[in-house]
């Protein structure tokens, strides 16, 4: 393609007024707000210690582009929206992701697409008889370090903690490893697990979808309950997940560790007959009402081959317009103290908010998993996890108590992050300007205040 020598361009009138646009010899860069992410870094210190989870075996005399750039710059671009490493040709020349990366020499070109794209593909075991592939990572570091930084962001020990379970669908479009169709949800995918507490994410676990939602949950568990006893160990500790969860391997582990469950329990005939005068109740409450009703009541209960002991059942016995919307829960949570329609609306109820955790998730790209072995899609994973987890700091550190305070990640991302800047590099400084007329003034200065305290 001929290089385009044009520089002044022309366009209809607006009214009595020409319409001129140019091309600037200034370097100008849609990242601007970025530099927020680099302070909320500093702050943590995620970058130096993902560093840490990774095994650089090439030669140093023939390294051009420093581990901790190639993570950097890998990150920092999810967080900033990029989600494909062609991005990164044009992104490479960008002099703020140089900065973010931390390239030392600003005037040459960060990693290309290939150079990053090796640096996923290197497969298990040692890498060094590969020729290109000699950077390998450590999936037990990586995950003990979304702990860690969990743990970090409180500076005392929480009273009692819940640990939210859910899992979703990655759709898959090629002949990716354990690829396998799901009829729940009618494509080939992967079904990847995460744990939340909070807006913390503690786990995110690459898996193949022909297996049940709960599989390897229970290792994945008591993984994260070691770790955070640790660091705290009189804290109390809730897991919450929806009825995918509720077997008995997961609930005997957690009644042997001193760990509470409450899990939704999927309907059968023998739960419904139990609460038959319940559902009754319902029904004449709302033809008196003429509006939806519910009456909640608990029961002990039993699988006939299952489950190994007698387990407290709460019932929701709903009636609606269409008729009944019986709900269960199974929980080792007593009675005494948890009261049955407050847990079912107030402790239940809330893992929804686990929803809104995945969705930004897939607003850094966790569902673009197209290499080819599991464990570089597990590597994906990771980055896009790393790319919240920052996010999530600058959010937690810098708007605590503010508008911001609770805003999605594709808003910070849009009005905080995507700020166009002019940047000029001297030889003492890296002079970055902002339009005047960028709108949220007030808030970036919030964040710089905060953040370089």
């Amino acid at each position: 393609m001929s290089e385009c020598n044009q520089n002044e361009f022309a366009f209809a009138p607006f009214f009595s007024r020409q319409v001129s646009a140019r091309f600037s010899e200034r370097q100008l860069s849609t990242e601007g707000g970025a530099l927020l992410l680099r302070e909320t870094d500093r702050k943590i210190g995620l970058l130096s210690r993902v560093s840490k989870c990774f095994s650089d075996h090439r030669d140093p005399v023939w390294i051009v582009h420093q581990l901790s750039e190639l993570l950097g710059q890998r990150i920092y671009g999810l967080a900033l929206g990029y989600e494909d490493l062609n991005d990164h040709e044009e992104l490479r020349r960008d002099p703020l992701l140089a900065v973010l990366a931390g390239k030392r020499k600003l005037t040459e070109p960060l990693a290309g697409k290939s150079t990053l794209n090796r640096l996923e593909l290197t497969p298990a075991g040692s890498p060094l008889n590969d020729r290109y592939h000699k950077i390998t990572y450590s999936t037990e570091a990586l995950d003990a370090l979304l702990v860690d930084i969990f743990l970090e962001a409180h500076k005392n020990a929480p009273r009692q903690i819940v640990l939210d379970l859910d899992v979703t669908d990655t759709p898959l479009y090629g002949k990716q490893e354990d690829r396998f169709f799901h009829a729940y949800y009618n494509e080939y995918c992967y079904l990847p697990l995460y744990v939340f507490c909070g807006d913390h994410l503690l786990c995110a676990r690459q898996r193949s979808s022909n297996q049940d939602a709960s599989a390897g949950s229970r290792e994945e568990v008591e993984r994260i309950v070691k770790q955070i006893r640790r660091r705290w160990p009189n804290v109390s500790i809730i897991l919450r997940a929806d009825s995918g969860f509720c077997r008995e391997e997961l609930m005997a582990w957690c009644e042997k560790n001193q760990v509470d469950y409450v899990f939704g329990f999927a309907r059968n005939q023998r739960l419904e007959r139990k609460i038959v005068r319940a559902m009754e109740k319902a029904k004449k409450e709302h033809q008196r009402m003429g509006k939806a009703a519910r009456v909640f009541c608990e029961f002990s209960y039993r699988t006939r081959q299952s489950w190994s002991r007698s387990r407290r059942v709460v019932a929701k016995a709903e009636y609606l317009d269409k008729g009944p919307n019986p709900r269960f829960l199974v929980t080792s949570l007593p009675a005494e103290s948890w009261e049955a329609a407050a847990l079912y609306e107030k402790t239940y109820c809330a893992r929804g908010k686990m929803e809104n955790r995945i969705k930004e998730q897939l607003s850094l790209f966790a569902d673009r998993m197209s290499t080819e072995s599991l464990r570089a899609n597990q590597l994906r994973l990771y980055f896009s996890s790393l790319a919240y987890v920052l996010i999530h700091a600058l959010r937690r550190l810098a708007f605590a108590g503010t508008e911001w305070a609770q805003a999605q990640v594709h808003t910070i991302r849009l009005r905080l992050l995507k700020i166009a800047a002019e940047v000029r590099v001297t030889a003492r400084r890296v002079w970055v300007s902002y339009s005047n007329a960028y709108p949220w003034k007030h808030m970036f200065a919030v964040a710089w205040t905060t953040l370089r305290c």
